[in-house]
């Protein structure tokens, strides 16, 4: 679904953050990506989205990632973002969520149809007609999610989605993520998080991939993670 081949990504051409950049994420896998502060995380969804340079090869279901394809490759993927605020810019979650689907060409009843599907998906037909600037943080993150969800994206990228979440609607962010079947790539801190919603994580230093596996594998791996600035998730910190 999502390949990168030899990638090298840049903000200034002579200052590369990500460099020769490998791997690829099969249709339906969840994948994290975490690493410390500076890893390239940002940077790799970005270039994902066609939002930086790059040199190699960036693919979403066999579509390269070019200046010309990116109509057709936003379409594949939805991105929710680290701050819902930047993401929920309508007066109500409605408007919102039929802003993109209207955009890309869908009929007021198609649109209409994604939304109440959507919010039945996610139980979240209370917040159809609010107001974004009444909900709370974690209504608003779900609200996000629901209005990626209805432009039907192939996959989904999210970049940390349980910040500045009180406990319990962190775990509903949590819960709603693994129920997702779309494929997902989400970048966190939060390994805990990574833990309970991924199969596999995909470690990144210093804008190289340190490593590639498992998530019980990887986030279990003490030596692995302080090798590369992180530490373990506090479910198994106990030192």
């Amino acid at each position: 679904m999502i390949r990168f081949e030899n990638v090298t990504a840049y903000y200034e051409k002579d200052a590369p953050i990500l460099r020769d950049v490998s791997f690829a994420v099969k249709r339906g896998e969840a994948v994290g990506l975490i690493g410390a502060n500076g890893a390239g995380k940002t940077t790799l969804m970005r270039a994902l989205l066609g939002l930086l340079p790059h040199q190699g090869l960036i693919t979403v279901d066999g579509v390269e990632v070019t200046k010309k394809t990116l109509p057709e490759i936003r379409r594949k993927l939805g991105f929710v973002l680290q701050n819902s605020d930047n993401q929920m810019f309508m007066p109500t979650v409605y408007e919102d969520m039929i802003f993109g689907p209207l955009n890309y060409g869908a009929s007021r009843e198609e649109a209409d149809a994604r939304v109440d599907a959507v919010l039945a998906r996610l139980d979240l037909q209370d917040l159809k007609h609010r107001h974004n600037h009444k909900l709370s943080g974690g209504e608003k993150r779900m609200a996000a999610i629901a209005t990626v969800l209805a432009m039907e994206p192939e996959a989904i990228l999210m970049d940390e989605p349980t910040s500045a979440l009180d406990p319990k609607n962190r775990r509903l962010v949590i819960n709603t993520i693994r129920e997702l079947p779309e494929t997902k790539l989400i970048t966190s801190h939060d390994l805990d998080m990574i833990w309970d919603t991924c199969d596999r994580v995909i470690l990144l230093d210093r804008g190289t991939v340190a490593a590639d596996g498992p998530a019980e594998e990887i986030l279990q791996n003490r030596e692995l993670l302080e090798a590369h600035r992180m530490e373990l998730p506090l479910r198994l910190d106990r030192s």
